[in-house]
């Protein structure tokens, strides 16, 4: 379970089955630095190669050949029979929905997913001819390395265990908690990590500089929830299942597997207790921020002295870090001395060969698929191994892949048009803010001090990272990814102690999302979102305003929902509010809390609106400060009706057809406990309901469905 701090906020939550498991060989210090871990950094050489679009890109790949449609809104999907008034979600996606279930390889289907296979297809063309390539060099052999050694399954398979078995052999001698934290230490230093996260990010209170966090992690289960809910009791019995399998395929006998997975579940359980929810973690972002001295730290967990930690890292003793989630970490220390070695090394075995099971031989690829892709998430077939290997990649290379991607999938026209479309979107959130009625002056020059220092992130990066010194080779699969996982922690916490680098991304080019990051005070749209339905050069202004133009209004809104509004202009974590705005501010935050609460989701399970409350102000937000600027792009213009539609009309259209998307039932019931986005049929409903405009484009009357009215409408930015 990854408990990052949430500095990159999201628009969508990443595909479970685009980013596998790589816990024992990434290190999860990405998952602190880089929120959704959709990026991975390396050691301390400035990115080189100034990043401008090639000129003349040589035609790799040819789109118009792509195998995966485009979703683009199309009036003749519309389902007619049912009334926009009544559910926009069903109107514009009915038939769609009901035409398309999820294939067998995924847990979710619709825009996102589309576009990501796209972005695969592409990407597999690159990769392909990039190992194919006899004289490749530099990032090219890199990536042509791991394509190779991930597709040969022949020696994957014969390999067996044995990428990792010395570390199987290191955690079987360990005999006491003196060794098991020497263990930990030593497995960190290469990039292995296992009970906690730890990695660089800015410091809170002085975001120019990067320091180092410790938080919780450790659980196989994705969230403490798992350990005690009684709705979770049958994920529970499969999990211990699970475990007992994987120390069965490792070489234990029926007992010595069911005792070890039973003693693994007890381990897990308690660490749970002293772990907060994600729940928790995603609605108060000050959990991660718990700044300690050395001499502090190893006073609070004496069994695992964290002076001996940054030595082991090769890291200078800091003034301070964070040590989040204190009482975890004294739980961590109190487990250290009383729970017996056998049961620490049962736990360090089982997540070891867990972690790597989707990089080992088929048997153990199977059972963790059998596990964590069907029993939890309702996906019925593994991906094919290419689509494996590449997220692999994406998850350790991304941004060196990327830079090939842009090459070929990325325009500098579409980046243009982009860079206008945020100055739009900009001009209409700051005159929405200028015209708030609940909110004071003093603390509305606050918000428009933000406004003003907003820094957009288009496409792809100004400045590629530099990956020499990375070595890989055509031998082993795994061996590749573990000295890629090392070089990149090493990368990472050579960043502590240093001034952040506002170049850096924390997603690749080809990767369909976007996110704001609050401590640098940045919204980034990388290149694969910037497709029909979200971006279409040929489309009607309409159609752009109600995708990536609410897109971009997302993400600015990001910067002032209940976690990004506490931090400032300069990306630091402080209060510019007077007592009575934020009161305002939560009035209006509560409401939306309570009209999410109310969608029943699935079986009687009812979306988490407390959980959810950042992307639904983003949502709300973002989508009227998106209509705001489709009328200013309107303006004295004379708009003719398409298929009979207007461009209010169509703008709402395209808002739905956005979050087109089908779900597994298993996979809905995760999100429901974990994901800080509602599931996407209730976006497609719920800010569009707030809005009086939205009423007024289809006619709509009070009473219907669609439309709040009363102290029931909300309105906060």
């Amino acid at each position: 379970m990854s408990t990052a701090p949430p500095f990159h906020t999201c628009l969508a939550h990443p595909d479970p089955e685009s980013h596998v498991n790589l816990a024992s060989l990434k290190p999860l210090a990405l998952a602190l630095a880089v929120t959704m871990a959709l990026a991975a950094c390396q050691k301390a050489q400035a990115p080189v190669e100034t990043a401008a679009a090639p000129e003349a890109a040589k035609p790799v790949v040819d789109l118009a050949t792509l195998k995966t449609p485009i979703i683009s809104f199309q009036s003749a999907d519309l389902d007619t029979g049912i009334s926009a008034c009544t559910d926009l979600n069903g109107f514009v996606n009915g038939k769609w929905l009901a035409a398309n279930p999820v294939p067998a390889d995924r847990t979710t289907w619709g825009s996102f997913e589309l576009l990501a296979e796209r972005s695969l297809e592409i990407q597999q063309a690159l990769v392909t001819g990039l190992a194919a390539k006899t004289d490749a060099s530099g990032t090219q052999k890199l990536i042509g390395d791991v394509w190779a050694t991930g597709m040969d399954d022949a020696a994957i398979n014969a390999a067996g265990l044995t990428p990792i078995q010395p570390m199987l052999d290191e955690i079987s001698a360990l005999e006491s908690g003196e060794s098991i934290a020497a263990f930990l230490m030593k497995s960190y230093a290469k990039g292995q990590s296992y009970v906690f996260g730890f990695g660089p990010s800015p410091d809170f209170k002085n975001s120019t500089v990067n320091i180092a966090y410790a938080g919780q992690a450790g659980l196989g289960l994705p969230d403490t929830t798992y350990y005690f809910d009684d709705k979770h009791a049958d994920i529970r019995t499969a999990y211990v299942a699970h475990l007992a399998s994987m120390f069965k395929l490792a070489g234990a006998d029926e007992a010595t597997a069911t005792a070890q997975a039973a003693d693994v579940m007890a381990f897990e359980t308690r660490l749970a207790k002293a772990s907060m929810s994600s729940e928790q973690l995603s609605r108060d972002v000050s959990l991660y921020y718990n700044p300690v001295s050395i001499d502090d730290a190893d006073a609070l967990t004496p069994n695992f002295k964290w002076s001996s930690f940054f030595e082991a890292q090769g890291l200078a003793r800091p003034e301070m870090f964070s040590l989040a989630q204190p009482d975890f970490h004294k739980e961590v220390n109190a487990m250290l001395a009383d729970v017996p070695a056998a049961t620490w090394q049962a736990y360090l075995r089982v997540q070891t060969i867990d972690n790597a099971a989707p990089f080992l031989a088929d048997a153990f690829a199977q059972e963790n698929f059998n596990f964590y892709g069907k029993t939890l998430r309702g996906q019925q077939e593994m991906q094919p191994r290419w689509k494996r290997v590449l997220n692999t990649i994406n998850g350790q290379m991304g941004e060196a892949l990327g830079k090939e991607y842009v090459e070929v999938a990325f325009s500098p026209e579409a980046k243009a048009r982009m860079q206008t479309l945020v100055a739009n979107l900009g001009e209409a959130l700051k005159a929405r803010i200028e015209g708030l009625e609940w909110m004071g002056a003093q603390t509305k020059e606050k918000a428009l001090e933000k406004w003003a220092a907003f820094t957009p992130k288009i496409g792809y990066p100004d400045k590629w990272r530099d990956w020499s010194g990375l070595q890989t080779d055509r031998t082993s699969f795994v061996g590749n990814l573990m000295a890629a996982s090392e070089f990149n922690y090493k990368f990472n916490l050579a960043k502590i102690g240093q001034p952040v680098d506002k170049t850096e991304w924390g997603m690749s080019p080809q990767t369909v999302n976007a996110y704001y990051n609050p401590l640098a005070n940045e919204i980034v749209f990388p290149a694969a979102i910037l497709q029909p339905p979200f971006f279409d050069a040929n489309a009607d202004d309409a159609l752009n305003y109600g995708g990536i133009g609410a897109v971009i209004g997302h993400e600015m809104i990001h910067g002032y929902d209940d976690q990004g509004s506490r931090f400032d202009a300069k990306g630091n974590f402080a209060n510019w509010w007077s007592d009575k705005d934020k009161t305002g501010f939560e009035q209006r935050t509560s409401q939306l809390v309570e009209q999410f609460n109310g969608y029943e989701s699935i079986e009687g399970l009812h979306v988490n609106g407390k959980l959810t409350l950042g992307e639904n102000i983003a949502d709300l937000g973002g989508l009227a400060v998106a209509y705001d600027a489709l009328q200013r792009d309107l303006a004295n213009k004379r708009v003719a009706q398409i298929d009979g539609y207007g461009p209010d009309q169509r703008f709402f259209m395209n808002w739905a057809t956005v979050w087109r998307r089908n779900f597994k039932p298993e996979e809905l019931k995760v999100r429901l406990t974990t994901d800080s986005h509602a599931p996407a049929n209730f976006r497609a409903i719920g800010a569009p309901s707030n809005m009086t405009v939205f009423a007024q484009a289809f006619d709509c009357k009070a009473g219907d469905p669609m439309v709040r009215s009363g102290d029931a409408k909300i309105a906060i930015w």
